[in-house]
């Protein structure tokens, strides 16, 4: 669980934290860079497992709520927990060949899986103690079919490659299929949910027979189809390049994508906050710690975490950039190591 540790000094703003991370956004000038981070609330088996789980849903509304309450962030990425396995009814543990999944249809406008998500966002944002920017987690098509084939020794990367192999143009309209759902699902939970925008997840198939050819041709409509929805809907979305031990991505290949906001991690992946900004045509870029359980962001001195956050601001500037980790930290980090480098970031 987080241990939360609380500061009681009252925050001061010459404008509200939702307008701030929004200019923010935008590129604008700002009173000071705003930050941000992100935890799971439910187990790593329970991440899949909260369709029509009541006890699975309450524990992450409550989760989120608690997290709001004792760190006062500047925004909330509101998790996915539970939500993780998209629900097709020709999902198998015996699925081998793409074939078996030409039959895939969508699964509705009102299926449960999205009626819910909608219901988990609402509650989650009810508990806000004041407005905060909030940005749903959404993940790539992709990363939906490659959670069905998880298992001890594979990520899904490989079964992906194989079916590019076996059939490319059927797997291009699988995803196709996916991606009409997690459309629906981004643009209803930015319509009625009342979010500011998603968070949507993504990485290159981890395996090298699938070339940056067959990605864009394959691969990325699926992807850009949830980004247009998000953008269609009015949103203010994050695209994240998820990089971590054992998976590396090349960020030439998401460079034009139509987001306004570009996280990846720039530890693992070699590329800076101030590179990300060049490499992104000068859009808003978020993170710049990195987020693992070795890390300083975990282990370093108030002075230490102090002193990086001076560094990346000095490096990257303070306009259209907001601080946070290169991805979700650990269960156990410490809050207030959140309000160290919010106060470092104010006093820049």
């Amino acid at each position: 669980m987080v241990r939360y540790i609380t500061n009681s000094k009252k925050e001061e703003a010459m404008v509200s934290k939702k307008e701030l991370v929004l200019r923010a956004f935008r590129g604008e000038e700002v009173d000071r860079v705003p930050v941000g981070f992100w935890f799971h609330f439910v187990s790593q088996e329970e991440k899949m497992l909260g369709l029509d789980n009541p006890v699975i849903f309450n524990k992450s509304v409550e989760g989120h709520a608690a997290y709001v309450r004792a760190a006062r962030p500047d925004f909330v990425k509101i998790m996915s927990d539970g939500f993780f396995k998209y629900p097709s009814a020709l999902y198998s543990d015996h699925i081998e060949s793409i074939r078996d999944l030409a039959a895939i249809q969508s699964i509705g406008e009102h299926h449960p899986w999205i009626e819910q998500q909608i219901e988990m966002v609402k509650a989650v944002k009810a508990s806000y103690p004041e407005d905060l920017a909030s940005f749903y987690n959404i993940f790539a098509p992709v990363s939906y079919l490659k959670r069905w084939f998880r298992r001890e020794g594979s990520r899904g990367d490989r079964e992906i490659a194989d079916f590019l192999a076996e059939d490319s143009e059927l797997t291009g309209h699988v995803l196709d299929v996916i991606a009409g759902d997690i459309a629906i699902l981004t643009r209803r939970i930015i319509e009625e949910a009342g979010i500011e925008g998603i968070y949507l997840s993504t990485q290159q198939i981890q395996d090298g027979r699938v070339d940056e050819a067959s990605y864009r041709r394959y691969i990325e409509p699926s992807t850009i189809k949830v980004l247009e929805a998000a953008n269609a809907a009015g949103g203010q979305n994050i695209l994240h390049i998820c990089g971590f031990e054992g998976a590396s991505n090349d960020l030439e290949l998401f460079k034009d994508y139509p987001a306004q906001v570009f996280n990846w991690a720039t530890h693992h992946e070699g590329v800076s906050l101030a590179e990300g900004r060049k490499l992104f045509g000068g859009q808003a870029v978020l993170g710049g710690f990195e987020n693992g359980r070795a890390a300083l962001l975990n282990t370093g001195s108030r002075a230490e975490l102090e002193n990086e956050t001076k560094r990346l601001l000095a490096e990257t500037g303070s306009q259209g950039v907001i601080l946070g980790a290169d991805c979700t930290v650990p269960d156990d980090f410490e809050i207030e190591r959140l309000d160290w480098i919010r106060q470092a970031a104010s006093q820049f």
